[in-house]
């Protein structure tokens, strides 16, 4: 029942076209997140799901300040309208603009807004950590994509080379943070912190290409990173738990998950002839065409997604 009532208020967001709804909706996701960590996960899951509200409500005060500025100067109840926003965002572009992207980027998550994430994921239950990194996360870039860059674009583009700076930083992270992990969903979950480095990167590049392989690569995590997850949780509820090295050997005895993991694994890191490789290509050669330097430090990233998936598999 609460997995339906996310559900069913996760497709609401998508479906949203007044600023107010989804806020509200944005916030009221919070809510079956909690039960779903708290009520069914394992040991430390009030904690986890503890600071999984306090990240969120956080980033949903600092966005509802965002929505009063665009509320005080919005023109009739059709003033709230994603179409009708940029105009009462004017004169106040850069706060609307910040006031979203801090709620964006928690939910999403970017460094160094992202450590409620690798938590949340570790003690849920792994069908919602599933949710949590493949569809829930995605709220963050969507919002992103639909809401910081139409209402304020002159403000977004200002502060576009800032952004990517940090998403490449993330890239960084996510990925040292995954080879330092002995956990293995905390090591999936590092890995969504590093690659929604891409997926911002691509967003506030300017290149249209780059923001294709963006919205593709939203589509690819989500399902290479839930098969991870899935065959993880396989495995740690008949096995000794999530610690790594509880599974020696375990390709012998299980040839089919253990393919399954490197399959989903390999789709992580971009290799080509699976679903990772465009989406992260067309970020990567977009990105160039803005900025070299950017892209090279990006590539390197990739690089390292090799290690932390490869390691483990070993």
């Amino acid at each position: 029942a609460w997995i339906l009532a996310l559900e069913a208020i996760v497709i609401a967001i998508f479906a949203a076209r007044d600023v107010f709804l989804f806020y509200v909706l944005f916030e009221l996701m919070i809510l079956p997140v909690y039960v779903l960590v708290a009520r069914y996960g394992g040991e430390g899951r009030h904690r986890a799901a503890i600071k999984f509200v306090l990240y969120s409500l956080f980033g949903g005060l600092v966005m509802l300040v965002g929505v009063v500025a665009l509320a005080a100067r919005a023109e009739g109840p059709k003033g709230l309208l994603f179409e009708s926003a940029a105009q009462a965002a004017s004169g106040n572009g850069m706060l609307v603009f910040l006031t979203f992207f801090a709620a964006f980027a928690i939910k999403a998550p970017m460094f160094p807004v992202h450590t409620w994430l690798p938590d949340a994921a570790e003690k849920a239950p792994a069908g919602t950590s599933t949710l949590l990194v493949g569809v829930l996360d995605k709220v963050g870039t969507y919002g992103m994509i639909a809401l910081c860059l139409p209402i304020a674009p002159d403000a977004a583009k200002s502060a576009a080379v800032p952004v990517m700076v940090f998403a490449v930083i993330s890239i960084f992270w996510g990925a040292f943070m995954a080879i330092a992990s002995n956990d293995l969903m905390r090591l999936i979950a590092y890995t969504s912190v590093s690659h929604f480095g891409f997926i911002v990167l691509g967003v506030f590049s300017g290149s249209s290409t780059a923001m294709t392989g963006a919205i593709v690569y939203m589509v690819a995590h989500g399902v290479a990173t839930g098969a991870l997850f899935l065959t993880v949780g396989f495995l740690g509820r008949r096995g000794p738990g999530y610690a790594i090295g509880g599974y020696g050997g375990w390709q012998r005895a299980t040839p089919l998950i253990a393919g399954v993991f490197l399959t989903a694994g390999l789709a992580t890191i971009a290799l080509p002839g699976l679903s990772g490789f465009v989406p992260e290509y067309l970020v990567l050669m977009g990105t160039w065409t803005v900025s070299g330097p950017l892209a090279l430090f990006a590539v390197l990233g990739v690089v390292i997604a090799a290690m932390y998936i490869l390691m483990p598999y070993q």
